[in-house]
């Protein structure tokens, strides 16, 4: 607690005295000022980021990731050898283990190391000539994008496989063969005995996992906490199958696993696991990432939220990883966008927010909008989140593995595609492509679509259409499909309302513009698309 003191001097000299010095201790504060302190005990610890200002000495041709990463490094165009594989400076990591600093994770990629640290410490950190920022990571927080109610039911599997048209992929012979994708998750407890998964360790397509909460577990399938089985069902929804059913799409892949969140304790600390396991995930050449988690709010301390306005992209380090791990590494970084859509916060959480993620929403079983928990895309983003949907009764933690199973397919099919070509190929396949919204972005991915794609890159369906309506409403007739979906925009992307309706005996519906601000409205009718401009 700050205290208040008032101190009465009648000595002029000593008034200056004292506002000279208080002023100079001000000056010393500034220099020293990171962001977001909270008052606390001096030898009390707190978790800080610590980046560093260069990489210090290093052997510039040394190779720091493995041959399986620079071969995918030659097969996409990008540069072989990258400052951002070069390791934290040994020099400066001696440094502050010299201060009894306790480290915590190293990123290569933000050049920067997680510590604990004392009051004291802390300042002796920001006075290092080395030393670019230090800034705290507050210890309580919420993983959004797993909670769920139960498990994904085959029931569920079954709906997502048939709106995607995955039979076209299996009719190809497509499973992800040999694709290697990595999972960032709460934990694994129990996958190598799961029945659904058992041909992935039979295959010995298991590559590896590391637990990255705790690194002297070298157990990664036992429970850690009750909630380690999420990234079990995650696994199962990327490459699940049984003798009798098909879960995911990429039955054929490999596999590398990574626990990056203690489960029970849901802390914004975690952050530097997930950045930690993403670049352990690029040195061994893993193609896709899925993850199902996601930091929003739910901090003890309310002022120490993220907010919904910081899910920008570029204000968690999560989401700076994120878009290095697309931009420089070639990764397609699958996330789920969150489930605040039916709370107070509403938006997507991070990573999610990041620009260059394929995040993904869910869609309602028998309609094709959002479904009430999905999160929306944030209305000051300059770019469209979430990016695409699918079903999932259970969250998004369920919808962004279908979608990264059908990445690997389609890596499969081209291995040659470039992350950002796949992610776009992703988008244009999407029910409602190219009229998206902050609801379910560019929709369902349609698998024939996606196929045809990959050949011709500029080919565009027929049937998706523009009308300009000059009156208030258009009525459409002789509709086959019993189900319509509509979105009513204000702009290009921002939904002000979303409409289910039903169509009758008489297949017609009235579409009427929803409010005088209402610019742009998207009706899906099932076999056609169409964008309304009002006028």
């Amino acid at each position: 607690m700050k205290k208040n003191i008032v101190i009465f001097i009648k000595v002029p000299l000593l008034i200056l005295l004292v506002n000279t010095f208080l002023a100079a201790q001000q000056n010393n504060l500034a220099k020293l000022r990171t962001t977001n302190y909270v008052d606390q005990p001096i030898h009390a610890t707190h978790k800080y980021w610590v980046v560093f200002r260069d990489k210090g000495a290093f052997a510039p041709n040394a190779r720091y990731v493995s041959a399986q990463t620079l071969q995918n490094r030659r097969l996409l165009g990008l540069p072989l050898q990258q400052i951002s594989d070069v390791p934290v400076a040994t020099q400066y990591i001696q440094q502050l283990q010299k201060q009894k600093i306790q480290l915590c994770q190293r990123s290569k990629w933000l050049n920067a190391v997680s510590v604990r640290a004392n009051t004291t410490q802390r300042v002796w950190l920001q006075q290092q000539a080395f030393v670019k920022e230090v800034s705290l990571m507050y210890p309580y927080g919420v993983m959004t994008a797993q909670q769920q109610i139960g498990e994904p039911s085959e029931k569920q599997f079954a709906t997502v496989l048939k709106q995607m048209k995955a039979r076209f992929l299996v009719e190809a012979g497509l499973n992800g063969k040999s694709i290697k994708i990595g999972i960032i998750d709460v934990g694994f407890d129990g996958a190598d005995k799961l029945h659904a998964l058992k041909h992935v360790f039979k295959d010995k397509r298991f590559l590896g996992g590391r637990d990255f909460v705790k690194p002297s577990n070298k157990k990664v399938f036992s429970r850690q906490t009750n909630d380690d089985y999420h990234g079990t069902q995650v696994w199962r929804a990327i490459a699940g199958k049984t003798s009798q059913r098909q879960f995911g799409l990429a039955t054929g892949a490999q596999f590398y696993v990574a626990r990056t969140d203690h489960g029970v304790t849901e802390t914004r600390t975690e952050e530097d696991h997930w950045i930690a396991a993403v670049e352990w995930m690029d040195s061994l050449g893993v193609r896709i990432v899925n993850t199902s988690l996601g930091y929003s709010d739910g901090f003890t301390n309310r002022k120490e939220d993220y907010t919904p306005k910081e899910m920008d992209g570029k204000t968690s380090k999560i989401s700076r990883a994120t878009d290095i791990a697309v931009k420089q590494k070639g990764i397609l970084v699958v996330v789920s966008a969150g489930n605040e859509g039916a709370l107070q916060w509403k938006v997507v959480s991070t990573p999610g927010d990041a620009k260059e993620a394929l995040s993904v929403g869910a869609t309602n079983k028998n309609f094709r909008a959002k479904a009430g928990y999905s999160s929306i895309g944030p209305d000051f983003l300059p770019y469209l989140k979430p990016n695409v949907s699918c079903f999932a009764s259970n969250g998004t933690s369920f919808s962004a593995p279908v979608i990264s199973g059908l990445a690997a397919c389609l890596l499969q099919k081209k291995p040659s595609l470039k992350n950002t070509e796949l992610r776009a190929i992703i988008e244009k396949s999407a029910h409602l492509y190219p009229y998206g919204n902050n609801y379910i972005g560019y929709g369902i991915p349609q698998t024939d679509v996606a196929l045809k794609l990959i050949n011709e890159p500029h080919w565009k369906p027929d049937n998706v259409k523009t009308m300009e309506v000059t009156r208030g409403k258009l009525v459409l007739e002789k509709l086959t499909n019993k189900k319509v979906v509509v979105f009513h925009k204000r702009d290009q992307y921002q939904v002000q309302h979303q409409q289910r309706i039903k169509v009758g005996k008489d297949q017609k519906v009235v579409i009427k513009r929803h409010k005088r601000t209402t610019l742009r409205t998207t009706v899906d009718i099932g076999n056609e698309v169409i964008e309304i401009y009002w006028k």
